[in-house]
């Protein structure tokens, strides 16, 4: 009898990793072990008969809230669904491991999809972000929030700026913070806001009341052709990503692309020096007059067996130049059917370095792209540690903001952008993390359990 309860320790505990209970209590397989060999048999056969979920930490309880959850392509649902219902990573399903027990939805009425799901799985919809958060008491009451501002009834300003409010309910979460006086990690999908101040802001809030935050686009750890990390320290010179950058949501998937990439260059992220926007056909222009630029384009083209004039046949494209601190330059173009694919020239290596994020979606149900990110949203609620430096956040949001204002002076738009200097993106910091893409099987179609049949 002993000898089976022992088992069944043991079975529990190695079915944890330390990453996934919680850096903080160390509750390794060892530890448990010792824990039950300490308290003695009458104790050990106590602790067998109990709940596994007694045995471990519990799953974390986090808060949802978002502008819209309706149609089944909405950011919202991709990520809300997998941190109920389990997502697909590194070949294999994943059980969640934390607990949605909260929704905010901005806007509630158009977000019919959302509704049902709340109803069939038994979570509370409550009327603000505020509420969500303390579960409609007067402290925080969970262990992990996620933001998902992204799609929803919105209004475009005339330099293109989507109005979403993310800064709106985030600020609402930190006041919660600040009266509660503890933090959680918070992520936030996608960039921190359309307006750079709100932005910094909503760093600078991270650090100063000390709580893990995360967000960004979810295509650098999207799967990769070939499936590699630039190694540390890699002495990059140049670099360009190309892909879909029709808008400001789009370019931001680009540039963080870039970002993820970059960040690894030798001597680590030194901040960004200036960015400047070029549209239409003067973009194919400037990358005729930078040779570095025109040798890359040509080397994924022929990667993807095509001519580089094929890549310049959309003459709506654009283009954002980076010129960072330490004299790298970069440049994000947009190009069609190349999905999102980086190539480098390193410094000692006769050919570029290319590495493509392709074959997206792949079955919506099962959305390739958001696995991996629910992923490190989960990892980050269970560890209490950011997946990677929040300063990349801020350094692309950053970019695509200048980015957007390049175009304009004075109230007037040229195609040619102005050249921004940017003192504010000197951001420095040096990644520690190492390869976090998606690898292996690609996930098969596994309907969502909504608990509804339509």
């Amino acid at each position: 009898m002993i000898k089976k309860q022992v088992e069944i320790i043991t079975r529990v505990a190695d079915s944890f990793s330390t990453d996934e209970i919680g850096s903080d209590l160390l509750f390794t397989r060892r530890k448990m072990l010792e824990m039950a060999g300490m308290a003695g048999l009458s104790a050990l056969m106590d602790v067998a008969s109990a709940p596994v979920q007694e045995l471990v930490m519990k799953k974390p309880r986090i808060a949802c809230l978002t502008t819209y959850w309706a149609a089944p392509r909405s950011h919202a649902d991709w990520i809300f669904a997998k941190l109920l219902d389990g997502y697909w990573w590194q070949g294999a399903y994943m059980p969640s491991r934390v607990e949605v027990v909260s929704v905010y939805i901005h806007q509630l009425e158009e977000s019919g999809l959302g509704q049902k799901i709340c109803q069939a799985k038994g979570i509370p919809i409550f009327n603000s972000a505020r509420e969500a958060v303390t579960l409609g008491g007067e402290e925080l009451a969970v262990d992990g929030v996620v933001i998902v501002g992204e799609h929803g009834n919105y209004p475009t300003d005339l330099k293109g700026h989507w109005l979403l409010p993310r800064w709106w309910i985030y600020n609402q979460v930190i006041e919660v913070f600040e009266r509660s006086k503890r933090a959680v990690p918070v992520f936030n999908d996608k960039h921190l806001s359309y307006n750079w101040d709100d932005a910094k802001w909503m760093f600078d809030k991270s650090r100063s009341l000390n709580f893990p935050l995360t967000g960004g686009s979810s295509i650098p750890i999207y799967y990769r052709k070939p499936a590699i990390e630039l190694p540390d320290d890699a002495p990059i010179k140049h670099s360009v990503v190309l892909g879909g950058t029709s808008d400001e949501g789009a370019i931001f998937h680009a540039i963080d692309v870039l970002q993820a990439f970059v960040e690894r260059r030798k001597g680590g992220e030194t901040g960004v020096r200036s960015v400047q926007s070029i549209r239409g056909p003067e973009t194919w222009k400037w990358v005729e007059s930078n040779p570095w630029a025109g040798k890359l384009l040509a080397a994924v083209a022929k990667r993807f067996d095509r001519k580089p004039e094929d890549l310049q046949e959309n003459p709506k494209t654009n283009m954002c130049i980076v010129e960072y601190n330490d004299g790298t330059m970069a440049a994000v173009i947009g190009a069609r059917d190349v999905g999102w694919t980086y190539a480098g020239e390193i410094e000692g290596q006769e050919e570029p370095t290319i590495v493509s994020m392709l074959d997206w979606p792949g079955p919506f149900d099962q959305y390739h792209a958001s696995n991996a990110q629910p992923h490190w949203i989960t990892e980050m609620m269970v560890t209490g540690k950011e997946p990677f430096n929040a300063e990349r956040l801020l350094l692309s949001t950053g970019i695509v903001n200048h980015y957007m204002e390049s175009n304009w002076e004075n109230g007037r738009y040229s195609p040619v952008g102005r050249r921004i200097e940017t003192p504010v993106l000197n951001i420095k910091y040096r990644t520690t993390r190492g390869a976090q893409f998606n690898t292996g099987e690609r996930p098969p179609s596994r309907p969502y359990i909504r608990g509804f049949d339509k």
